[in-house]
């Protein structure tokens, strides 16, 4: 109802999670899985809060995003993989100091743990090239040295990433990538909120 009362009839009574019952489980989870199904519309509208945002550089945090995912894109990688190249930094509008857990943090129920690993370490990694410069250890990434993703990450960064702020870049246009975050955020691979075997049925 336009009103705003709508569903007030399939809503939970309680008042606290203590006296909630099975049946008002049942309603909770239905309707969590109709805001889930929003999920990937959500985060792209979250992401195009970075267009205009240029921080500095030659580019704005919006065409770096979808320049580094059209690199991605281009070089055969994953829809998995360019999906997180198109959101590694989506962080930078709420977590201006940990953008990078911010990303991994929305991306980890949907992604492997390889991909997840580089999404929350690649702001230390992509340190590499320009820490030195701040006063920093550009080499902070080999406390990491030796971690089964720490190649992985390394090569996100060299080849995607640190090379994405080039104004005459031809970039694909967002909508193109649109269909593959709907895909990605369609399959739930890890979750407290799930059962294992649900999730491997799927």
């Amino acid at each position: 109802m336009a009103d705003g009362s709508h569903g007030a009839e399939e809503r939970a009574k309680f008042t606290q999670m203590a006296d909630s019952t099975r049946d008002e489980w049942t309603i909770i989870g239905r309707n969590a899985a109709e805001f889930q199904r929003g999920l990937a519309d959500r985060v792209l509208t979250h992401l195009k809060l970075l267009d205009g945002d240029f921080g500095g550089f030659a580019v704005d945090r919006l065409e770096h995003s979808v320049q580094t995912a059209t690199r991605a894109h281009r070089a055969g990688m994953d829809e998995e993989y360019v999906v997180c190249a198109l959101l590694h930094d989506i962080g930078d509008t709420l977590g201006s100091a940990n953008h990078a857990d911010i990303g991994a943090a929305i991306l980890k129920p949907f992604v492997s743990e390889q991909n997840h690993w580089m999404l929350e370490h690649h702001g230390v990694f992509q340190g590499y090239y320009f820490f030195h410069y701040l006063g920093l250890d550009r080499d902070m990434r080999e406390r990491y040295r030796g971690h089964p993703a720490f190649e992985h990450t390394a090569q996100f960064c060299h080849l995607y990433d640190q090379t994405a702020f080039d104004p005459a870049y031809d970039s694909m246009p967002l909508p193109a990538f649109e269909p593959m975050v709907q895909r990605v955020f369609s399959s739930v691979k890890t979750s407290i909120y799930r059962k294992p075997e649900a999730i491997a049925a799927e």
